[in-house]
């Protein structure tokens, strides 16, 4: 794998998401690049080396959508891996996503982000969402009814 490139990996790359939940409804972010250009998902990205599991989410988050947030519960890990035409991994995720809580800034496009919107749960279909993307989100979405 050359450096910085997140194809064909030598290993799976650790990334963090944010389950960011305000009225009901939930922060969605476009992804502006690939892979999965133009597919909807959680705020987040890779974790850098040195760097903790929830100051890396934080800096994912601000970068991407302006909003300080805080880590307030671990709501799912798990594998996205996406093959090429002859079936090797052409990428390989981990992904850990917290539901957070909105401490500051204001919530805005950035970085590798083509559009973020608050989408309340009946309106989710109508998104086009990264695999495993909608089942994590109604867990969490269950998580926070019983709190």
């Amino acid at each position: 794998m050359a450096e910085g490139s997140r194809r064909y990996p030598e290993r799976p790359i650790l990334g963090v998401g944010a389950l960011i939940f305000q009225r009901n409804r939930i922060l969605l972010a476009e992804r502006g690049k690939q892979p999965l250009k133009g597919y909807w998902s959680l705020p987040g990205g890779a974790l850098e080396t040195g760097e903790t599991i929830e100051s890396g989410l934080r800096r994912e988050v601000l970068e991407e959508t302006g909003l300080i947030v805080e880590p307030m519960e671990l709501a799912e890990i798990f594998e996205r891996i996406i093959p090429d035409a002859q079936g090797r991994a052409e990428y390989h995720y981990v992904l850990i996503d917290y539901i957070c809580r909105v401490k500051g800034g204001e919530a805005r496009a950035a970085t590798d982000v083509s559009a973020l919107a608050w989408v309340p749960r009946r309106d989710l279909i109508r998104y086009k969402l990264t695999e495993g993307t909608l089942p994590v989100i109604e867990r969490a979405f269950e998580r926070s009814k019983r709190r």
